[in-house]
């Protein structure tokens, strides 16, 4: 492929290993591709890159892949009102996460939220007595967050961004990592700016997960935004590559409003806007799917 867009990909981005193999065909259509197409509530489930495996740790990835700076891009265009609209049934999911940080960080201090959307997860933080910063992609997620929770989110690339070293207690990456070419550096960014025994939250989809197996091609983790597919022991080699440990590894349980659910169904689109509706937007629903990985990392070797 000689298209500057894409980049063919010479190791595993998880372990570095060079035995990958095609996996699966891709069927997306790049020349339709546009910033509605990674959104994050985006319904093209389904949808995925040419992808290669590799047999050494399990990861599945796009192959040849989108550059980072075409990533970028398209990223840097998205609007996406519906998730700012779900913000009460997102922050239910945040609190956890929160809980659980503060029982692993060496203290309440700094905390960076890579891929930060609107915000959400960071005004929740700073409710809890953190000291917030984050970054986007999206110009329009930044604004959103200023204006809506008066926190000046960052707009760009994290692995550009400059942070100071060692100068955050936690990091989170809350559905972040699969939406990147190249996790490994991704991490390698985020150890850098944790203090010694410093922790990274993690959340990401699991792609050998009972239900990613059982839907099958219409999982609703494969879609145009998501370039890499971890495993358990995926995720354990690019961490212990980038020289965190695993302090707890759950499954992350989700909860939605039945609205947001109802709006996810093509053939349920116009009910779901219509003002008949609006009663499901007060009423919460928890999806314990387990096919997502919710992991907690601490920098440095265990004790």
């Amino acid at each position: 492929m000689n298209d500057p867009r894409f980049e063919r990909i010479r190791n595993c981005p998880a372990c570095g290993g060079r035995r990958f193999r095609p996996d699966r065909r891709g069927n997306i259509d790049v020349s339709a591709l546009s910033a509605e197409s990674v959104k994050i509530t985006d319904s093209e489930y389904g949808k995925i890159w040419d992808l290669s495996a590799c047999p050494d740790c399990g990861h599945l990835f796009a192959d040849p892949s989108p550059t980072p700076a075409f990533i970028a891009s398209l990223y840097k265009e998205v609007e996406d009102p519906l998730y700012g609209a779900e913000a009460e049934g997102r922050a239910k999911n945040f609190l956890p996460i929160l809980r659980r940080l503060t029982r692993f960080a060496p203290a309440k201090g700094r905390l960076f939220d890579v891929g930060a959307a609107t915000g959400i997860f960071l005004n929740e933080a700073r409710r809890g007595g953190w000291r917030v910063d984050g970054i986007d992609a999206s110009a329009w997620a930044a604004r959103w967050a200023a204006e809506r929770y008066a926190i000046p989110l960052r707009q760009g690339s994290f692995e550009e961004a400059g942070l100071p070293a060692q100068g955050f207690q936690a990091v989170t990456m809350i559905d972040l990592i699969e939406h990147t070419p190249r996790p490994r550096d991704v991490l390698a960014k985020a150890a850098e700016i944790l203090t010694p025994g410093g922790v990274l939250c993690l959340v990401t989809p699991d792609i050998h997960s009972p239900a990613a197996c059982l839907v099958g091609p219409r999982w609703w983790h494969l879609r145009p935004g998501h370039l890499a597919y971890f495993s358990r022991s995926s995720l354990d080699a690019a961490l212990a590559a980038a020289g965190f440990h695993i302090v707890l590894r759950r499954r992350y349980v989700w909860t939605f409003s039945a609205h947001y659910l109802v709006s996810r169904f093509r053939f349920l689109a116009a009910f779901a806007a219509s003002p008949r509706a609006s009663f499901l937007k007060r009423i919460p629903i928890k999806l314990a799917l387990g096919d997502s990985f919710e992991i907690y990392a601490v920098k440095g070797k265990p004790a």
